[in-house]
């Protein structure tokens, strides 16, 4: 079998956080945000990471590249945990572990030309080379993305938000990565570029034999691009398996709210009929509720869910939940009574 080229266990980000009005003396309290991940991760492979906003899914990719402290393992493919290094330490590493970030025009510098700032990391992780080579390296990098090499001394203002994360993907791949984290790429972005970034993606996966962690929240996004799919709530994993199983047999009750919500391309479809309603709001991380964290808002809770915490259960597909399956119409009609009132 292939060795994985990430293996995660029991990764953890817990944030102290002083509440609005506490006393200087006070203790802080602690924010899980993060909360005992575990998944695995192939060469060429791409992990979709789905889930509400404020369930975890970026401070899992900021943990992952050192951005923000973790505790557990990350195990890279040479069996060096990413976790325990140090800042110096994953310096090593930075040039195989790249990141896309969510808003194009923010994450790049106005101040330096679209030359500069794809050639950024070529001078930290390729200080050997010459400054002709780096301006062919990026010239090409720009061709590769869909940019014209002629709009190299470009600032980023004179690009569209569409130009602007090509400019961000050119500047993750110049250094040849092994694995890009790609923390909700499109969702600044219309539609109709949204496919162009995502089959821009798709491609450069398929070339240069990328393996990609995708952090979205619209889940038909996830499934045009995923091999597999991780589902977050509160930090915590309620599903993961393949994109195929996951998308036709959602046995977790929150994927399966997820999934019903997906708008259907077709005038004839009851929308309101076939959408499981999650009733509440997120809960706060900061007092999340005990056993099962989607109790509070789960049409099939029961008393057990509040005593004990679900283990991961399964083979390549896994559930965390004490009552997997399908929900039935009448726990459906439940939760839409439970929401309107």
């Amino acid at each position: 079998m292939t060795k994985p080229l990430l293996d995660v266990r029991d990764l953890r980000v817990t944030f102290q956080i002083r509440r609005e009005g506490a006393m200087p003396w006070s203790a802080p309290t602690p924010l899980h945000a993060v909360g005992g991940v575990d998944f695995s991760l192939n060469p060429g492979e791409t992990l979709g990471v789905v889930g509400e906003s404020g369930c975890g899914k970026s401070t899992l990719a900021r943990a992952l590249i050192g951005l923000v402290p973790a505790t557990g393992r990350a195990e890279w493919i040479d069996s060096k945990d990413l976790v325990a290094m140090t800042p110096r330490q994953m310096m090593r590493y930075r040039s195989d572990i790249q990141m896309v970030f969510q808003d194009p025009l923010a994450s790049l510098n106005p101040r330096m030309t679209v030359g500069q700032i794809i050639a950024e990391p070529l001078k930290t992780h390729r200080p050997g080379l010459s400054s002709a080579e780096v301006k062919t390296r990026v010239k090409a990098m720009m061709e590769k993305v869909g940019l014209l090499p002629n709009q190299i001394n470009r600032y980023p203002h004179e690009f569209s938000g569409g130009q602007c994360q090509r400019i961000g993907i050119a500047r993750a791949l110049i250094v040849e990565p092994k694995l890009i984290i790609c923390d909700e790429p499109v969702s600044a972005l219309d539609v109709s570029i949204q496919a162009q970034v995502i089959n821009l993606l798709i491609r450069l996966q398929k070339e240069l034999g990328l393996a990609l962690v995708f952090i979205a929240h619209d889940l038909s996004v996830v499934k045009h691009i995923s091999d597999r799919v991780m589902v977050l709530y509160l930090g915590k994993v309620m599903e993961i398996g393949s994109s195929d199983d996951l998308f036709a047999d959602p046995q977790h009750p929150y994927t399966q709210a997820l999934l019903s919500a997906v708008p259907v391309p077709d005038p004839d479809h009851d929308v309101a009929g076939s959408v499981v309603p999650l009733s509440g709001d997120l809960p706060s991380p900061m007092n999340p509720p005990s056993g099962c964290v989607f109790r509070t808002r789960c049409p099939r809770a029961q008393a057990a869910c509040a005593e004990q915490v679900p283990a991961l259960m399964g083979q390549d597909h896994r559930t965390a939940c004490h009552f997997p399956g399908p929900l039935t119409e009448e726990e459906i009609a439940r939760a839409r009574k439970t929401e309107a009132a």
